[in-house]
């Protein structure tokens, strides 16, 4: 079989077929007769009224005795070259989606589907810069950012509770406010209902509380950051449903605000695994945040002197007995035992869900809320 270059403007396969046909002194019903299909149907396929199949490719491979190959690329260079040109937001989309999750940011209604660069312009708006040059984590971004370390889905996370809290009005932020509501705070831990007015709490004193539902990939438990130097914010993903994440984290983060962290760069926290406040891969300021958050939930010197007095053998009575004693939900003093004992499995049940508690007085944005921002 003689090689073949292809001109710009490709030919169909039949082109090919005919010259060897005539190269060999065989018509059309000479190569019908070795195939064993009508005249017709390869009269149709040397005229170009009709492609060449996978099944037609060998059959012909065979009877030229060439690669079957060869009539199926013959096929493939014809369709290429007479498909359209895809639209020229396919690619631009595509490297958006690449890093960020623009569909679900759309699902979720953070952004409006709508063509390539309104889309492109409303990603800047977002990620609050002027240009889509500007987004960190792009391949072609123009200057280094802050958030070499923050993977894209958090950062999207992080620039949605930005977007929530710039539209919320909140009372002056008061330190001492929330220095005296941490008694307050501390009585709720008893009753997981009482955990509704944890965001009305924290709105008296005037720190910004934003629920955002979790992106997928990104994991994040909380962010603690700053609007100027004086409007506080503390940003919950609720990723894990339970009392005693939820008031690890959120006490977590009130620390971060009380030791002014957060004002020079976000804080953000995914705190899986991340509860000891004397590991060596920590930040002074998570660990100063970790021990607060602890200790807020249970006395640990309480706690070390539980856990040596019962380890390895924790009958549930005692640890119901101790939760009463210390005054709070029994579901707390488990997490508790759990994070000491890395045992993930123990008395599960008492880890109740609290999202429900929570969100009726938040502001909330996910499982099927969209907070009331503009884009």
């Amino acid at each position: 079989m003689r090689s073949m270059e292809y001109a710009t403007d490709v030919p169909f396969p039949g082109h090919f077929i005919r010259e060897e046909l005539d190269a060999r002194g065989w018509s059309q019903r000479d190569l019908a007769w070795l195939l064993g299909v009508p005249e017709q149907a390869v009269t149709m396929i040397v005229n170009g009224k009709r492609g060449v199949s996978p099944e037609m490719a060998k059959a012909m491979g065979d009877a030229f005795d060439v690669n079957p190959d060869f009539f199926a690329n013959l096929q493939k260079a014809y369709d290429m070259s007479k498909a359209r040109e895809p639209n020229p937001g396919v690619a631009r989309r595509a490297r958006l989606q690449g890093l960020y999750p623009v569909r679900e940011m759309i699902k979720r209604g953070w952004l409006e589907n709508t063509d390539a660069p309104l889309l492109e312009a409303q990603m800047a708006r977002f990620f609050e810069v002027s240009s889509i040059a500007e987004i960190p984590h792009l391949s072609h971004c123009a200057r280094k950012t802050n958030y070499d370390t923050v993977s894209p889905a958090q950062l999207a996370w992080l620039f949605r509770v930005r977007q929530i809290s710039n539209s919320m009005t909140v009372p002056k932020y008061s330190e001492r406010a929330l220095l005296e509501s941490l008694s307050r705070l501390r009585s709720l831990l008893v009753d997981v209902e009482e955990i509704r007015h944890v965001p009305r709490i924290l709105m008296e004193c005037g720190v910004r509380f934003v629920i955002v539902e979790s992106l997928p990939s990104a994991k994040i438990d909380g962010v603690c950051f700053w609007l100027g130097n004086s409007a506080p914010v503390i940003g919950m993903s609720l990723r894990f449903d339970r009392v005693d994440n939820f008031w690890f984290v959120i006490r977590h983060e009130i620390e971060h605000v009380l030791q002014r962290h957060g004002r020079d760069a976000e804080i953000l926290d995914d705190l899986e695994g991340e509860r000891s406040s004397d590991s060596p891969a920590l930040s002074d300021e998570e660990r100063i945040a970790n021990r607060a958050a602890a200790g807020f939930c249970v006395s640990q010197n309480e706690m070390q002197k539980f856990i040596a007095r019962k380890n390895p053998f924790f009958a549930e009575r005692d640890v119901l007995g101790f939760a009463r004693r210390v005054q709070v939900h029994p579901g707390i003093v488990v997490g508790q035992i759990q994070n000491h004992t890395k045992r993930w499995d123990f008395l599960r049940r008492h880890l109740v869900k609290v999202r429900q508690f929570v969100m009726s007085g938040a502001m909330v944005d996910g499982w099927d809320q969209v907070a009331p921002v503009s884009i």
